[in-house]
């Protein structure tokens, strides 16, 4: 069962079609790794993916939606280049967050409205207002690292403080995890190697009004409207996880989409989450009003700390893959995205509680 982070895991239907793509891509003789992005049968594909974040995310007109490289962390940079021109507000909940207003301060003035840095980044912090002057306000929807995540309540907080200033979502790694209101945000980014494809392509949702406001030079390859005007075709984008993209997109579509999505998600939260509280020797490490549906962070009590390296040895031999926490926190992290299954994290579960029974 692969509890990776990122990459992670992906449907087992798509991995099997993206493979028979690598060998034959729809009967062309070719393969998807050597057909030209031009062809007249891959176009399709890029205008399938995109039609169907439309639809799953319910995304109104006025918006388009881009594939293009250099992941979130890019991103960290395109944005404050295209849209900041004097000021920008930042909700810091995170690492992310951190990178991403480290990037900004290069543009312009970077207020940073709120941060639960001095919590070790286990809640999301609410107590702040958005200067009415600020260009954008800038959140991270969910912390891979941390395993927080800005729940559907306090997003629509958040739409409340931000008054007119255009709202701005890195949505990496909680994208099509459930419904969202696209309407509220001016752009959501994210890398894609979480919930949607492999890693090599970034998605970006954008609306079309909100660019071209700043004064400054944008290199054309950093410029949302080239690749806008384009169709996401300017230069060669990654062809392959655009493919897997298209057909995660229809995995989801065709299991119920976003509402089905979410219900599955909170039901395997639940399940873990369950499991950690009643847990005589493990505990969570974020605060349960900010827990993530995706990321699911845990440790061993301090009486039982010592037992870390072994009781990963345990679950390693059960089958439970890429459990260890990020470095800068330790313990264990269980990410359950949207192919995680009911199962899986039943088997992980089963696992903590029989090596909790051997002590």
């Amino acid at each position: 069962y692969n509890f990776n982070a990122g990459p992670s895991i992906l449907p087992q239907e798509v991995i099997k079609q993206t493979a028979e793509a690598v060998i034959d891509f729809q009967g062309e003789g070719l393969s998807i790794l050597e057909i030209s992005h031009r062809a007249k049968y891959f176009q399709p594909v890029v205008d399938e993916a995109e039609a169907l974040m439309k639809e799953l995310l319910n995304i109104p007109e006025g918006y388009r939606v881009i594939f293009v490289g250099g992941g979130a962390s890019l991103q960290c940079c395109m944005v404050p280049f295209n849209c900041l021109e004097k000021k920008a507000a930042y909700l810091n909940t995170g690492v992310w967050s951190k990178k991403a207003i480290k990037e900004a301060k290069a543009f312009g003035e970077v207020v940073e409205v709120a941060t639960s840095a001095a919590d070790n980044f286990t809640h999301i912090p609410m107590d702040f207002e958005v200067p009415q002057d600020a260009d954008y306000l800038h959140i991270t929807t969910n912390n891979t690292i941390y395993g927080t995540e800005i729940s559907d309540e306090k997003l629509q907080a958040i739409y409340e403080k931000k008054g007119n200033v255009p709202l701005i979502a890195d949505m990496s790694s909680d994208i099509l995890s459930r419904p969202i209101d696209v309407s509220k945000y001016d752009i959501i980014y994210g890398g894609a190697q979480k919930n949607l494809a492999p890693a090599g392509v970034t998605f970006v949702i954008v609306k079309e009004e909100f660019l071209g406001k700043v004064s400054r030079y944008i290199p054309t390859m950093l410029d949302y409207r080239t690749h806008v005007e384009n169709g996401s075709m300017f230069n060669t984008p990654p062809v392959l996880p655009i493919y897997t993209a298209m057909l995660t997109l229809r995995w989801l579509k065709a299991n119920g989409g976003l509402e089905a999505a979410k219900e599955r998600n909170m039901a395997k939260a639940e399940l873990l989450y369950k499991a950690i509280d009643e847990s005589k020797i493990f505990e969570g490490t974020a605060k349960a009003e900010d827990r993530s549906l995706m990321n699911i962070c845990f440790v061993l009590k301090p009486e039982y700390a010592h037992l870390q390296d072994d009781f990963f040895k345990f679950a390693t031999a059960k089958g439970m893959v890429g459990i260890k926490g990020h470095r800068l926190v330790g313990g264990f992290r269980a990410s359950t995205y949207n192919a995680m299954t009911l199962e899986g994290v039943q088997a992980l579960v089963d696992c903590m509680k029989e090596y909790e029974a051997m002590l």
